[in-house]
């Protein structure tokens, strides 16, 4: 969405951010994340074009909403979000979803242990959010459907064991990510040493086992949950086609897909190339691109499946081919939301939101040093609340993180990284309009404001601890005393949620 940056008044200001705030009040007012998105782009045209009407449509659609579904990056991510529609719609025809289902109910016997199952096979599924979030749906839902467990509170399981896993994976696309917005630095060795201190991401997983462990609904997810142990579960709805499948009919396409996928990112960063420009697989893994390989993996899985199937006699060629068609209208709905959020950034950026908060960190940065971390985290999370990225988020802050400590003081460039990132997933897992949530929606077939919903009360906890605990980074430069510090306090709060709710009879 390209602009002449210096004839437009809101550039750079905080205007550039209210496009995005629009669409985030509105669908959480309305309910409803269509219109309210597309109401943000037309915000966001209005001001490129400063209300007189001239280049309007160009801002909204040429450069807008056409741009951003020809872009190449989106369109692979769009490929892969089909064809892993697809792998469902293969799995569930040939029943190995409800083999592994009825395998699951002989081996999990109830729903905190269904529970545990999804956060654990979404901690191993650690290559890539969109992966993580239409995998461990797709594969979980029947188990947690049979024991009564609302999509709401699987929305919040899945989305909670994608970016956050993520983000502390050396080995996955955002680590690649990240490195690549490191300049001047080791970008993977700067990654591995934040980790520690990334205190959102490892007190989110803490908190996912106590929440399910001590069954801690906070606001609106006790009323889903409640409702959904009234109604009973929702196996008989699902739509299984063939009785022969097995629990291998499950297993063997997972398990391709993540074989396909690491080959396919890989081969994007070089690990294939011939001579010397070959690079070694952690090289390759960093410079990879996500898009193309996930795209690449994806494809190269379902093909496995389909032989794999026919192999068996599982499923015939002309059952497998109709799969196709019926996971890109599953994906329908994520791929709407998706395209209109990939706008709605390309709006903000255009009017200058990264300016505008490089602005606000390099005025803070002066006299409030060991206070950093934390302002960092603030401003982050909101960037990526605002605009639904985490990525972009990234792109904005590291830079100026590396280029404030860089050289003065590297223990709190550290933290700071490590605080811009978990900041960038606060803001990613709470935000509306961010991709990762819309995914984590589809995986769990829930509401998608149903689910921000009931998520954003846990991301405020877990949010207020971190804040306090990059404090206490930013002056003892201790991650195990700082990590210990929130462990304690995320105990002691989620010990006093219950405690309140047994009070009030919850």
């Amino acid at each position: 969405m390209e602009q002449a940056t210096n004839t437009i008044m809101a550039y750079g200001t905080f205007w550039a951010l209210v496009p995005a705030l629009v669409a985030i009040i509105l669908a959480l007012v309305s309910k409803e994340v269509y219109s309210s998105l597309f109401v943000g782009v037309i915000v966001g045209g209005l001001l490129l074009c400063q209300g007189t009407g001239s280049g309007f449509f160009d801002a909204v659609f040429k450069n807008g909403l056409i741009a951003k579904v020809a872009d190449p990056y989106n369109v692979g991510i769009l490929v892969f979000l089909v064809m892993l529609g697809a792998m469902v719609a293969l799995m569930n025809r040939a029943g190995g979803s409800a083999a592994f289902g009825n395998w699951a109910k002989a081996h999990i016997k109830s729903k905190v242990g269904a529970q545990i199952a999804t956060i654990c096979f979404g901690i191993l599924i650690f290559i890539d959010d969109y992966f993580n979030c239409l995998t461990v749906g797709s594969v979980m839902r029947p188990v947690t459907d049979r024991f009564k467990v609302s999509h709401e509170k699987l929305a919040y399981l899945i989305d909670s064991t994608a970016a956050p896993i993520c983000i502390i994976a050396p080995i996955s696309s955002w680590a690649a990510a990240v490195s690549g917005f490191v300049e001047g630095e080791d970008g993977l060795t700067l990654f591995i040493k934040a980790i520690p201190f990334n205190f959102y991401a490892l007190l989110t997983i803490l908190t996912l086992f106590l929440v399910v462990v001590w069954n801690v609904n906070i606001g609106p997810m006790k009323k889903h949950e409640m409702h959904t142990n009234a109604v009973g579960g929702n196996m008989e709805d699902l739509n299984f086609t063939s009785t022969k499948g097995g629990v291998l009919d499950l297993v063997m396409p997972i398990a391709s897909l993540i074989v396909f996928c690491v080959l396919g990112m890989i081969y994007t960063g070089g690990y294939f190339a011939s001579g010397d420009a070959a690079k070694g697989f952690v090289d390759a893994f960093a410079s990879s691109d996500a898009s193309v390989g996930l795209a690449i993996g994806s494809f190269g899985a379902f093909v496995f499946t389909v032989c794999f199937y026919m192999s068996r006699r599982v499923l015939r060629f002309s059952h497998s081919m109709a799969c196709l068609p019926d996971g890109f209208k599953a994906m329908v709905p994520a791929i709407l939301i998706l395209t209109l959020a990939w706008t709605l950034k390309g709006t903000t950026d255009a009017l200058g939101a990264k300016e505008f908060v490089a602005g606000l960190v390099k005025g803070g940065a002066a006299g409030f040093m060991n206070f950093m971390p934390a302002i960092i985290f603030v401003i982050a999370a909101f960037l990526a609340f605002a605009t639904g990225t985490s990525w972009g988020t990234f792109g904005i802050l590291i830079p100026i993180v590396v280029a404030a400590f860089g050289g003065v003081d590297y223990s709190l460039m550290v933290i700071s990284i490590s605080a811009c990132m978990a900041g960038a997933v606060c803001g990613d897992h709470s935000s509306p309009i961010s991709d990762t949530t819309i995914m984590a929606s589809a995986g769990a077939e829930c509401n998608h404001v149903n689910h921000v919903n009931t998520q954003i009360p846990y991301v405020l906890v877990v949010a207020a601890i971190s804040f306090v605990t990059y404090i206490v980074a930013g002056f003892t430069r201790s991650a195990v005393l700082s990590l210990l510090f929130g462990l304690v306090l995320t105990f002691g709060t989620l010990v006093l949620i219950k405690k309140r709710s047994k009070k009030k009879g919850e």
